[in-house]
């Protein structure tokens, strides 16, 4: 009996530990290319994108007249590899809970902060460089 409820155990940590995959953006050329015109102001908006059999995410965010993105990875908290959650207004680390205002998210105060990636608009679309991405894949 003992050996099964080990086995069990095992399982249910590994799943609960899993990593969330989200959508998979578009991609044009050498750039993640997110439709600017969809994003809601103040609620972001997460991707996965894949590479060497690991899943990148990340999120982008309209707040304070400008569109932001950042991994959801926490600088201090990444290797529990369970990035974020938003809900009402806060975007949450799901490993130590500490919350940050969608507004003052950039800020990136306290040593837990989600990691800022390089972006820009350009036209009606934001464009993320898949090699930003590609360089930050140890965090995943």
């Amino acid at each position: 009996m003992k050996p099964l409820y080990i086995s069990l155990s095992l399982l249910l940590l590994i799943s609960c530990s899993r990593q969330p995959v989200y959508t998979v953006p578009a991609i044009e050329g050498t750039d993640i290319v997110i439709d600017a015109g969809t994003l809601e102001p103040d609620i972001p908006r997460f991707y996965t994108y894949h590479y060497r059999n690991k899943n990148i995410n990340f999120f982008v965010i309209k707040t304070n007249g400008k569109i932001l993105s950042f991994l959801d990875a926490c600088a201090n908290c990444y290797p529990a590899k369970l990035g974020y959650r938003y809900d009402n207004g806060y975007i949450i680390c799901k490993q130590c809970s500490v919350r940050y205002s969608v507004s003052e998210v950039e800020k990136g105060f306290g040593s837990c902060f989600p990691i800022r990636i390089s972006g820009h608009l350009k036209g009606s679309k934001y464009l993320i460089p898949v090699s930003v991405l590609q360089r930050e894949s140890d965090k995943f």
